[in-house]
């Protein structure tokens, strides 16, 4: 039983470190602003969620209790990056900021930042 733990920890350990490197290489890697947003959301949280469960499975392991801290933190960051990485898209638009010429459908971007917002009427 501890050696089929052991082998948990250990692709959680290698799978976690491999997600947060690849979205730290698409981060430096990739063209433009809207595109190195995609690396630190979904790679770099998704890895980090796997290093922090895995953290937590260590501590069940070694000291037999449940770990809160880890937990709240696993739960905290995937709360919160999505949200952060929107805001900052927004306001990426907003601020008029270029996508790269090679970007598909960059047109999308137009029609996003000129939408307005939804009236309200007086019924």
């Amino acid at each position: 039983m501890d050696s089929i733990l052991d082998i948990i920890l250990s692709v959680l350990l290698l799978s976690g470190g491999a997600l947060v490197l690849i979205g730290s290489i698409g981060l430096v890697r990739l063209p433009d602003f809207y595109t190195r947003l995609h690396a630190p959301t979904k790679a770099t949280t998704l890895g980090m969620g796997t290093l922090l469960i895995a953290s937590m499975l260590y501590t069940l392991k070694t000291s037999g209790a449940v770990s809160v801290h880890e937990l709240l933190i696993t739960l905290f960051l995937f709360i919160s990056a999505p949200l952060v990485a929107h805001l900052l898209a927004k306001s990426a638009m907003h601020e008029r900021l270029p996508p790269n010429e090679k970007t598909l459908q960059a047109e999308l971007i137009e029609s996003a930042r000129d939408r307005k917002a939804p009236t309200q009427s007086d019924d």
